[in-house]
C-alpha cells in the first residue's frame, strides 16, 4: 500500500488539513505540539489489554493492582482489603494455599484479570462505565463475585473510572460525579482514627476506635491543620500518662495507649447510679479514651469546632444477645455482659458527657431491634456499617425500618465503581449521611478521596493523620481546591 492510499484509507488528509487549520486559529506557539494533541482527540479511546499483579498492602498482605492499557496511555489501580470479611459483602478471591503468604496470596485473581477480564473489555471505550462493569459482573455470573473475585473486579473497575477521566480531559472526581449526575463537587468532613482499640489493638478499650471529626472548620485545609495538631497534642497526652509506648500506633494509625482499667460491674454500676451522679464514677475503658481525646482537643483551643466519633464495631463483642465489653480481659471476660437496653443508655450517657457526634456499628450486625430504638432518639449520626455491609438489599432494609441513618460505604464490598455510586444515591434519596471509608490494609491509591468529593459524600474516613496511604487519601482531597 502507496502512502497516498493509506492516507486515503484512513481519511488522514482530512484529519491532518482540520489539525493545521484548527493550529492556524489559536494561534499556537507549538503547532507542532497542538497538532498532534488534535489528532490524538480525533482517535477515540478504546481499551487494548489489562495487566494485573500480586502486591502487598499496608499491612504486608497481598492484594490486587492493575494497569489498564488504552491507545492512548496506562492507567493504574490498586484495591483495599478488610481485616474481616461478612456474609453480605462481596467475596474477597484468595488462593488459601497456607504455605504461600498463610492463605491469602492473590495470584487466582490476578490470572482471572489477565486471562479472563482483559479478553472481555479489549476495545471497549473507557468512558462507559456502568457496560464496563456490567460486562465484568456478567462474566462472573454469581451474586456475590465469587467466581472472579470483587478484588479483581474492582480493581478493573478503578483503572477503568481513571482512564475514562482521561478520555474526557476531566479531573477524576469530575468524571465520577458525571457518571453519578451531580453538577458540583462537595468536600468533605474528614474523621480522623486517633485512638486505636477493638480486636486491633493490645489495650483493654473494647471499641474500634475514637474519631475527632472537626465540623466547625470552614476549609478542608483548615480541618486537616485541626486534625493533625489534635493528634500531635493527644500524642503529649498520652506520653505524659502512658509513657512513651503509649504512641505506638494501630494499623490504620490511631494511638494504642494502655488504656486498662476495669468496667464497674453493672450490678454496681446500677446500684451507684441511683446513689451519686454517675460522672464521679470510675472509669471505663472507653471514657478513659474520651477523656485522653478531650483534653488534647482542648489544648489545641478548638473545643467548639471538633466534634468526637466512635467506632463501636459491636458485632466483635456480640455473644448471643448480649455484650461484652471485657471480651479483651481474659479474667474479667463473660463475667459482665450488657444487654441491648444496657448499651443504649450508656451511649445516651456517652452522648451527654462528651461532644459526640457520630456512633458507629453501636450494635450486633443482626440487632436491628436496638439500632432501630437508638437511631430513633436522634441524640448523634448512627452509622451502619457491619449492619450494612454496603449490600444494597440491606440498605434497602434500614431505611425502611429506620435502622440507622448515615452508610459508611466500602468500596470493596460492593465491588464496582457503578453499585458504588448506586447505593450512595440509594443513602442519600433517603436523606442519610455518607461516609466514605478506608479498610485496615489499604495502598497508597487514593480513589476513595477523589470519590468522597465527587458524590458529595460528606464525610471521609480514611485513618490518622499518619501512614503515608492514610494521609495521601486527605492530600487528594486538596486536588479539587486547589
Amino acid at each position: 500500500m502507496s502512502v497516498q492510499e493509506y492516507l486515503d484509507k484512513h481519511m488522514l488528509s482530512r484529519k491532518i488539513e482540520d489539525a493545521v487549520n484548527a493550529a492556524v486559529r489559536a494561534k499556537t506557539p507549538d503547532p507542532v505540539l497542538f497538532i498532534s494533541n488534535h489528532m490524538k482527540k480525533a482517535v477515540s479511546s478504546v481499551i487494548t489489554k489489562v495487566k494485573a499483579r500480586q502486591i502487598l498492602d499496608s499491612r504486608g498482605i497481598p492484594t490486587v493492582e492493575v494497569e489498564l492499557f488504552t491507545n492512548k496511555g496506562v492507567f493504574r489501580a490498586s484495591v483495599p482489603c478488610g481485616d474481616s470479611t461478612g456474609m453480605y459483602e462481596a467475596v474477597e478471591l484468595r488462593d488459601g494455599d497456607k504455605g504461600t503468604y498463610l492463605g491469602n496470596a492473590v495470584t487466582k485473581a490476578v490470572k482471572n484479570i489477565n486471562e479472563k477480564i482483559s479478553e472481555a473489555l479489549v476495545g471497549m471505550d473507557p468512558t462507559v462505565q456502568l457496560q464496563i462493569d456490567q460486562a465484568m459482573i456478567d462474566l462472573d455470573k454469581t451474586e456475590k463475585k465469587s467466581e472472579l473475585g470483587a478484588n479483581a473486579i474492582l480493581a478493573v473497575s478503578i483503572a477503568a473510572c481513571r482512564a475514562g477521566a482521561a478520555e474526557k480531559e476531566v479531573p477524576l472526581y469530575k468524571h465520577i460525579a458525571d457518571l453519578s449526575g451531580k453538577t458540583n463537587a462537595i468536600l468533605p468532613v474528614p474523621a480522623f482514627t486517633v485512638i486505636s482499640g477493638g480486636k486491633h489493638s493490645g489495650n483493654s478499650l473494647p471499641v474500634q476506635d475514637i474519631m475527632i471529626l472537626p465540623t466547625g472548620a470552614g476549609r478542608f485545609e483548615e480541618a486537616l491543620q485541626m486534625g493533625s495538631e489534635t493528634y500531635h497534642h493527644l500524642k503529649a497526652v498520652i506520653t505524659e500518662k502512658y509513657g512513651a509506648n503509649g504512641c505506638n500506633v494501630g494499623e490504620d494509625g490511631g494511638f494504642v495507649p494502655d488504656i486498662s482499667r476495669q468496667v464497674l460491674p453493672l450490678c454496681l454500676t446500677i446500684l451507684v447510679f441511683h446513689i451519686i451522679d454517675q460522672r464521679t464514677l470510675p472509669l471505663t475503658p472507653v471514657r478513659e479514651g474520651l477523656d485522653i481525646v478531650r483534653e488534647a482537643i482542648g489544648r489545641t483551643g478548638y473545643n467548639d469546632k471538633i466534634k468526637i466519633g466512635i467506632g463501636v464495631a459491636a458485632t466483635e463483642f456480640c455473644i448471643g444477645t448480649k455484650y461484652d465489653l471485657e471480651f479483651k480481659s481474659p479474667n474479667k471476660s463473660g463475667q459482665n455482659f450488657k444487654s441491648g437496653e444496657d448499651m443504649i443508655l450508656m451511649y445516651k450517657d456517652l452522648c451527654i458527657d462528651y461532644p459526640i457526634a457520630s456512633i458507629e456499628d453501636p450494635f450486633d450486625k443482626e440487632d436491628w431491634e436496638h439500632s432501630k430504638r437508638f437511631c430513633s432518639l436522634g441524640l448523634c449520626q448512627v452509622v451502619g456499617d457491619d449492619l450494612l455491609m454496603s449490600n444494597p438489599k440491606r440498605i434497602e432494609r434500614a431505611i425502611h425500618e429506620s435502622a440507622c441513618n448515615s452508610l459508611l460505604l466500602k468500596i470493596n464490598q460492593i465491588g464496582t465503581v457503578t453499585e458504588a455510586v448506586d447505593v450512595v444515591k440509594m443513602a442519600k434519596e433517603a436523606h442519610w449521611g455518607v461516609v466514605i471509608s478506608q479498610r485496615f490494609g489499604e495502598t497508597n491509591d487514593c480513589f476513595i478521596a477523589d470519590l468522597a468529593v465527587a458524590l458529595g459524600a460528606g464525610q471521609i474516613k480514611a485513618g490518622a493523620p499518619c501512614r503515608g496511604e492514610r494521609v495521601a487519601k486527605y492530600n487528594q482531597v486538596y486536588i479539587p481546591i486547589l
